[in-house]
């Protein structure tokens, strides 16, 4: 099977649900493209406190910091050029959100009355789909970059594999439906298109504003009607992160793990990416074990009686536990679409800690 080749890519999605290890292959693979050469940009979601630390990140790291790679930056298929470099961000949806809002508000007027909306403030950090949109949005200012080769993307957890990917259309419908046009209308409009459980509903919210004084209806108007001007920008950059996301040079990668729970996962992913008619370049099994030891070297070995009667004990349960994730691999090849590549990363055994631990997690992954 050849190597994943990250030279030619110019993005790279790994996609999957929570707790399979997305972002600390992520982080591996981005390590691994700038030991290639590469200038690297890896956006992660939530990485543990040992991968911030590896990353030298910060907590509120919502801009790219500069990523020390000193001592792992040669590789076995040449050295990094003069371009090598990996700059690392933590995706911050609230942060990412506010800087749209003042990059495109039509003035500073607009742009405060939205920030300062106790409304806005809540939903732009609790509302479904944010921070999937939040992601491509960001992603669409690293690329802008011309000196950055490489954009590795670590997607916040989905349940489904389209969630992430169709985020810009979700976001847009949300904006563009009837009941956000209608709370943004003027009174009078206001009251001559709603239906009677309109009514109701306003009735209701009007109710709720007399009893606790919190203006709530007022408060929905007023952020939805300052979003006027900014819809055509918000849709022409969905566009845009489409069309990103079905380039020849963007590569789609599930992560997942040889539980049968993760595989049936991965089967319904790649059925979900399809049916969007988009490609999967392959797949990234994390935490393979490693390969059986030597069952002779175990035989002729000079120790106790009892001891190397345990240990022929434990070698057989490992054994059974290899042989259930060798079908589960097997499983899984069956499963891939055409030209998709199937790669494992080792359990090491420990969580990652420093860039050498995600440089050899790389170097396993690009060279299976």
């Amino acid at each position: 099977m050849k190597p994943f080749d990250l030279r030619s890519q110019k993005l790279v999605i790994c996609l999957g649900p929570g707790g399979v290890g997305k972002t600390t292959i992520s982080a591996a693979l981005a390590v691994r493209a700038a030991m290639l050469g590469g200038a690297v940009d890896v956006m992660t979601v939530d990485p543990a406190p040992r991968l911030l630390d590896a990353l030298g990140l910060e907590e509120d790291s919502s801009e790219p910091v500069a990523v020390a790679l000193d001592g792992i930056r040669h590789s076995r298929r040449g050295g990094a050029s003069s371009r090598a470099r990996l700059r690392a961000l933590r995706l911050d949806p609230k942060r990412t959100f506010d800087s749209i809002i003042a990059r495109y508000a039509l003035s500073d007027a607009e742009r405060d009355t939205i920030l300062e909306n106790r409304i806005y403030r809540n939903l732009s950090g609790a509302l479904a789909g944010v921070g999937d949109y939040m992601a491509m949005e960001k992603l669409l200012e690293l690329a802008a970059n011309p000196a950055t080769d490489l954009i590795v993307l670590d997607t916040p957890p989905a349940t489904e594999a389209i969630d992430f990917l169709d985020a810009p259309r979700r976001l847009l419908e949300l904006l563009n439906s009837r009941a956000v046009s209608l709370l943004g209308a003027p009174g009078g409009l206001f009251r001559s298109q709603l239906r009677m459980v309109d009514l109701a509903a306003r009735a209701v919210l009007a109710a709720f504003d007399r009893a606790t004084g919190l203006n709530l209806l007022s408060d929905v108007q007023s952020f939805v009607r300052s979003f006027d001007g900014m819809y055509e920008g918000f849709s022409a950059r969905a566009a845009r992160a489409q069309d990103k996301l079905r380039a020849a040079d963007t590569a789609i990668v599930i992560v997942t793990t040889a539980e049968s729970s993760r595989i049936a996962q991965a089967r319904e992913f790649i059925g979900a990416l399809e049916g969007a008619g988009l490609r999967v370049a392959a797949m990234v099994v994390n935490r393979v074990l490693a390969e059986l030891p030597d069952a002779a070297e175990l035989t002729s070995a000079r120790i106790a009686p009892s001891l190397k009667k345990k240990l022929k004990r434990n070698l057989a349960d490992y054994a059974a536990l290899k042989t259930r994730e060798e079908v589960s691999l097997g499983a899984l090849r069956d499963s891939l679409p055409a030209g998709a590549l199937l790669m494992v990363a080792p359990d090491l055994g420990r969580e990652p800690r420093t860039i050498a631990d995600l440089a050899e997690i790389g170097r396993s992954i690009s060279d299976a």
